[in-house]
């Protein structure tokens, strides 16, 4: 089995644009650079595939339902033509409630007693663990991708060698944490991946390796 954890192209919130459109998250579309990532990412994924003699016809795309999603997994797949592509709710970006389109120094002035409490976690070496306001931490994006990944191996018993995630990027390093089995502390030092990145992870009988696939050489973890 091979895992294809891909996160969408530059959006507007990337950019920060979305501070003054204030555009409801799940509707945050990409900006030209990211449509334009979004097509190389699909280019470089289809000579791999090719290169690598990967089936297609046995593979399912899967997307987050919001916008840049949408549109980065559209484009990728023009270059790809997965046929079997579906959506799932829990692969949808960390939710960022009260802190949601607003600039970090606004936050601190506009919700003073929730910034506190945050921000005390968040330095004390609690990134994974911290809430935000009336939105998710980490550690409650990651139980819900846990959740996704019994349907990756129901897709498995279902014949599906090859799955290809459009996601975000906390959903995608939640990920990996799951599937390895690693520390909060690992997902606190982990940067996020830039936009249009792809990670590889190959499901060999009990064991499992990563890749990165773009960006230079790549590099395998194994566990």
């Amino acid at each position: 089995m091979k895992i294809f954890l891909i996160r969408h192209g530059e959006s507007m919130q990337n950019t920060k644009e979305n501070f003054d459109l204030k555009i409801p998250d799940h509707l945050v579309c990409l900006t030209s650079n990211g449509i334009e990532q979004a097509k190389q990412t699909g280019l470089l994924l289809k000579n791999y595939i090719e290169q690598n003699n990967i089936e297609i016809d046995n593979a399912t795309l899967w997307v987050s339902p919001y916008e840049r999603t949408r549109q980065t997994a559209k484009i990728v797949n023009q270059h790809l033509q997965i046929s079997d592509i579906k959506e799932d709710i829990t692969l949808i970006e960390q939710r960022y409630g009260l802190f949601s389109d607003t600039p970090i120094e606004e936050c601190k002035k506009k919700y003073p007693e929730q910034f506190e409490f945050y921000d005390r976690y968040y330095q004390n070496d609690g990134k994974f663990y911290a809430k935000l306001p009336q939105g998710e931490s980490p550690y409650d994006v990651a139980i819900r991708v846990k959740l996704f990944i019994d349907t990756i191996f129901r897709d498995l018993n279902n014949g599906k060698e090859n799955i290809f995630l459009v996601t975000h990027g906390t959903v995608i390093r939640t990920f990996v944490l799951d599937w390895f089995h690693y520390s909060p502390e690992w997902f606190n030092a982990e940067p996020n991946m830039e936009n249009c990145s792809v990670r590889l992870i190959e499901k060999k009988f009990d064991t499992s390796e990563e890749h990165y696939i773009k960006g230079g050489p790549i590099k395998v973890l194994k566990k």
